[in-house]
């Protein structure tokens, strides 16, 4: 299986990954700024610049040959893990709206990374998991952080 331009399925992935960050930040307190404060404004940037590369490339096909699947069965490997780490997402975010902790906090951070990750290694975008691992660090190290301020 092939994609075109854009990958429709990783436009649906990240779509579902902003929707309960949307719904957190329109109910985030302002006791949090505190926290935020405390972050080193370089990891803040880098961290964003990882989030939104990874972003991108989910959906684009920069610097990729041929973007897509070479079998089925890696078709189906990125459905189903995609799948299954999109409903863990969701319910790790159920849980940490409800009490956040560092432990679901860190595990918010890691499932997108797993998702950039996964994603770029099933598709051979190798710019994908590149930017997923330096993503994955930054944004660990900031949800770290974060929380040890609260």
């Amino acid at each position: 299986m092939k994609f075109g331009f854009i990958n429709l399925l990783g436009e649906i992935i990240v779509i579902l990954l902003l929707i309960p960050n949307i719904i957190y930040a329109l109910k985030k307190k302002k006791t949090e700024n505190n926290a935020e404060q405390s972050v080193p404004k370089l990891l803040s940037v880098l961290e964003q610049i990882g989030r939104y590369a990874c972003m991108a490339l989910m959906i684009l096909p920069v610097l990729v040959w041929e973007f897509g699947f070479k079998s089925k069965g890696g078709f189906l490997a990125y459905l189903i893990l995609n799948v299954c780490l999109i409903i863990a997402y969701y319910i790790v975010w159920a849980l940490y709206m409800k009490k956040p902790s560092l432990k679901s906090g860190m595990t918010l951070a890691v499932i997108p990374t797993c998702i950039f990750l996964f994603s770029g290694l099933l598709l051979h975008h190798w710019l994908l998991v590149g930017l997923a691992v330096f993503f994955g660090v930054s944004h660990c190290k900031l949800t770290y952080i974060t929380h040890q301020a609260l």
